[in-house]
């Protein structure tokens, strides 16, 4: 075997080995980073207690195959004021009902009606495999440690499924099949605003930030494997 025979079939080697170790820390992070694609959840711009946030409710499957023509989402008690995020393709329709007894807000307001649950409807329905994401911008309780659960319901051209499930007896959410999204208050914040303006994303916690730093690695390393394919068929051809 010729020299440049030997090096072009190490070359090839080379490439292929560092091809293979990049698919396979991509398949391996893909599969840490992926969300539970099965449920429907919810994700908040901040937990912090009493804050002013915007949680955000994702959709990402129908029922069975069939596609989605509604979502409503039931408010937990402890929340008085929402304001939902209008969107393209879905009709909002807010539903309210009495406080008793009466409620005052963090500006000292009396509150006699609060949103009850939210449903965005649609002459379009949301095919089963595509995602949706409906916004609800909320102001969160004062205190810290209380469990907010919202249940929804998904109806769909054929059937539909209620995400209503609360864990009971020390069950884990896991173990659930239609578990309800919801989350808990943290602390509140020190010396910030609770309020939400245009633009304003939370601070990606400790698991999604090292899970984000991960996927940029991954990304760097196919980036790389590219590139040197291209060089190996670039010197091939000269």
């Amino acid at each position: 075997m010729r020299r440049n025979d030997i090096g072009s079939a190490r070359s090839q080697r080379s490439w292929r080995v560092m091809l293979t170790g990049a698919a396979a820390l991509i398949v391996s992070l893909a599969g840490f980073a992926s969300p539970a694609g099965a449920h429907v959840t919810v994700t908040p711009s901040t937990t912090a207690a009493g804050a002013h946030a915007v949680l955000q409710f994702s959709v990402g499957h129908g029922c069975g195959n069939s596609p989605t023509t509604r979502i409503t989402i039931r408010i937990p008690a402890q929340i008085t004021a929402v304001t939902p995020t209008r969107t393209a393709l879905w009709k909002v329709a807010k539903q309210t009902e009495t406080v008793d007894p009466p409620a005052v807000d963090s500006h000292g307001n009396t509150v006699v009606q609060r949103v009850a649950s939210v449903t965005f409807s649609t002459e379009t329905p949301l095919p089963d495999g595509y995602r949706e994401v409906f916004e609800l911008a909320v102001q969160l309780p004062e205190a810290s440690g209380t469990k907010l659960v919202f249940p929804t319901v998904q109806t769909c051209e054929q059937g539909e499924s209620a995400w209503i499930e609360v864990p009971q007896d020390g069950r884990n959410v896991e173990e659930l099949e239609l578990p309800a999204p919801g989350f808990t208050i943290s602390g509140p914040a020190e010396g910030t605003h609770h309020h939400v303006t245009t633009g304003t994303t939370a601070t990606p916690a400790p698991g999604r930030a090292d899970t984000l730093t991960l996927a940029a690695l991954a990304a760097g390393v196919l980036g790389s494997v590219l590139g040197g394919a291209a060089l190996v068929r670039q010197r091939r051809r000269t």
